[in-house]
């Protein structure tokens, strides 16, 4: 399939900038996947639309303070973005911009500590190497909020609050399992009330998740790895539910990937776009995502094209907050 072919056009009034003021304020779009009417919910009413027998499945990850503010010694700012820890203040990382930067180069933090810059690889990342301990780190990083939202003067404190879900446990993440934004303690007791089961898996979100499809065949675009794990009581979950919910396309493409390959732990390259078949997943959970990215193309995965598109084009025109802030749909 061509890359256009997962295009649509979107107001960029759409692009929610903050959160809504309460977590499960947000709408909710639930779309049946073989047709028939699209109903406008709102979160709350998600514990309505289950029933015994479901089992959730969240991505208990948490995402880290990993966005730097730095400074060369000619006075010019560059972002670190952190991904990966390597050991004890040595980190892999993206610097924007990057294009004038030299291995060796030093550059300095906020609080006057520097960080000597290595080699670059092919794919753009560089490795960093600190010279305060990681904890220092978390104390002086930001929320790494995707580029679409603007902050004058940088992510806030609100942000590191909001950027994160109620029950993000496990380190590790870039960006924010967004799905899971919405929920609240009292949404998760209702779901329980209404005699669904919630399960959990980590997949830290990394650069595989949000990296942009540069191929116009979407078959030639390789994911890049990240780590997950699957808990033996979510496995026993899944055997014993009558329908499989994801929440979110992390906790999707984990369970496919375990299901293809009957490992419970590792890294994961799965990409999924049509046509795939879906061995574990029943039903998606998830918000609405870029034209032309990989998150789109899980959906339309799911869903089919056409009715993925159809559903986007009435969130338009019914004014749904788009991407990380935005609002939910639940695909049944």
């Amino acid at each position: 399939m061509k890359l256009r072919d997962f295009d649509y056009s979107l107001p960029p009034e759409l692009i929610a900038q903050s959160p809504a003021p309460l977590r499960d304020a947000s709408k909710l779009m639930v779309v049946p996947k073989s047709g028939g009417p699209i109903e406008h919910r709102t979160f709350t009413d998600l514990p309505q639309r289950l029933r015994p027998g479901d089992l959730l499945v969240l991505n208990d990850t948490r995402v880290v303070p990993a966005r730097l503010i730095l400074a060369r010694d000619s006075g010019g700012r560059v972002e670190a973005l952190l991904l990966r820890r390597l050991e004890a203040r040595r980190w892999e990382g993206l610097l924007d911009p990057g294009r004038r930067l030299r291995p060796g180069e030093k550059l300095k933090l906020e609080d006057g500590s520097s960080c000597r810059i290595g080699e670059r690889s092919p794919a753009g990342v560089w490795s960093l190497e600190f010279e305060i301990e990681d904890g220092a780190l978390d104390r002086l990083g930001r929320a790494p909020l995707p580029p679409y939202i603007k902050r004058p003067g940088g992510p806030t404190a609100v942000d590191l609050e909001r950027y994160q879900t109620v029950y993000a446990e496990r380190p590790g993440s870039v960006a924010a399992p967004t799905a899971g934004l919405h929920f609240t303690r009292e949404i998760l007791d209702r779901i329980a009330s209404a005699g669904a089961a919630v399960a959990r898996v980590t997949l830290h979100v990394g650069t595989g998740t949000f990296k942009p499809v540069r191929s116009e065949e979407i078959e030639d675009h390789v994911m890049e790895p990240e780590r997950y794990e699957i808990p033996d009581a979510t496995i026993q979950a899944i055997d014993r539910a009558d329908r499989v919910v994801a929440v979110g396309t992390t906790s999707c493409r984990t369970l496919e990937a375990w299901a293809r390959t009957g490992r419970a732990s590792g890294a994961t390259d799965l990409f999924i776009h049509p046509p795939f078949e879906f061995r574990v997943v029943d039903a998606l959970l998830t918000n609405f995502h870029l034209p032309k990215s990989t998150l789109l193309m899980l959906v339309c995965a799911f869903a089919g094209r056409e009715r993925t598109l159809e559903a986007y084009a009435e969130a338009v025109r019914n004014k749904y907050r788009f991407f990380s802030y935005g609002d939910a749909s639940l695909w049944i």
